[in-house]
């Protein structure tokens, strides 16, 4: 077939015929309607081919692979759609806070056994250094200058007095604590005098007044066996409460005060600590009874879990996570002692009342 099959028809000239016609359509008629006037009659023949199943034309080229759509913006994106839960971590160096804890662990045991005057001194050196840290967090968050000379020197009086003279030689220390406190503060203005001697007053009970209740419990003859069920039951209540809220935990316990604690962790620090304080006191304490034992551990995870509150409440008011970093994986010495301050005297006072204080 050649291209001359395609040419248009001539057209003659006259009104009758549309001018613009294409090189490839048929001109159209124009016919007048009743209020004679003329129409185009393109849209009627192109209704009657619709009707048989088509277009008027065919069209030339091959019609086109359809676009794929876009991406649908994030906002359209579902809500449930959310990235696959991440593995639970540890908030710490866990290599760190065990390897600290090891070597602590040696120091304490190593002078426990050979010198008890020894552990004595270690309590010292603890009591100084947190009070070091207390009062510094205090300084520069709040502005707080609690006097660390006499606080120093009457919270180390304080542990000796009590290893000394027992309960009655660590009140009249703290008493002689207070006074020195509120007398150094007498050197400088007035200005904050009450909010701070009430600080060094709040700091010289929190930190050496409570420790003294430890080289209380040095005095017995089995003086060494009852701070290693101290030591022990404190520590496994934290590793039963941190062990179980880690794997299981899902109630928040105080979630104001402290976020990561749960109440399955709670949980798991009263079951630890009640098995560790019935073998405690079954094969370590002179005279001691399993029953004894689980009584002790309940009271150990109650106080242990309240100190380590009590100290989150202190830090979470001061906006700091640690007290110090001496010690890696652990923070500072406070932030060791958070929960063994509350728990000694509660130990001190069960054994004293189950098998006495000699």
């Amino acid at each position: 077939m050649n291209d001359s099959s395609w040419q248009p028809e001539p057209v003659p000239a006259g009104p009758a015929y549309d001018a613009q016609v294409g090189p490839h359509t048929r001109p159209m008629p124009i016919v007048p309607d009743a209020a004679g006037r003329d129409f185009d009659d393109r849209e009627a023949r192109d209704r009657g081919a619709a009707a048989h199943g088509g277009s008027l034309f065919r069209a030339e080229t091959p019609p086109q692979e359809p676009m794929p759509s876009p991406p649908p913006p994030p906002s359209q994106v579902p809500q449930d759609a959310s990235p696959p839960p991440q593995k639970k971590r540890a908030g710490r160096d866990l290599r760190a806070a065990i390897g600290v804890g090891v070597g602590l662990g040696a120091v304490i045991f190593a002078s426990l056994f050979i010198v008890k005057a020894v552990f004595v001194g270690v309590i010292v050196v603890a009591v100084v250094v947190g009070l070091w840290e207390l009062t510094s967090r205090l300084q520069e968050k709040k502005g707080i200058k609690a006097p660390l000379v006499p606080l120093a020197v009457g919270g180390a009086a304080m542990v000796i007095a009590g290893y000394v003279r027992g309960a009655e030689g660590a009140w009249v220390a703290m008493a002689l604590t207070a006074l020195a406190v509120l007398v150094w503060r007498m050197t400088e203005p007035p200005e904050d005098y009450l909010k701070d001697v009430t600080a060094g007053v709040f700091a010289a009970f929190y930190v050496p007044f409570l420790a003294t209740f430890v080289a209380m419990l040095l005095t017995a003859h089995d003086g060494p066996q009852r701070v290693v069920t101290f030591l022990v039951l404190t520590v496994v209540s934290d590793t039963g409460a941190y062990a179980v809220g880690w794997r299981f935990g899902k109630t928040k316990l105080a979630p104001r005060i402290s976020p990561g604690k749960t109440r399955e962790g709670l949980f798991g620090a009263v079951a630890f600590a009640m098995a560790a304080g019935a073998l405690c006191m079954e094969f370590l304490i002179d005279h001691g009874s399993w029953w004894q034992g689980l009584l002790l551990g309940l009271a150990v995870a109650v106080s242990a879990t309240l100190g380590d509150l009590g100290e989150s409440m202190i830090k979470r008011d001061l906006g700091i996570k640690d007290m110090g970093t001496l010690l890696p994986g652990h923070g500072g010495i406070m932030d060791r002692l958070d929960s063994l301050l509350p728990t000694a005297p509660v130990v001190w006072l069960l054994l004293a009342a189950f098998v006495g204080t000699g």
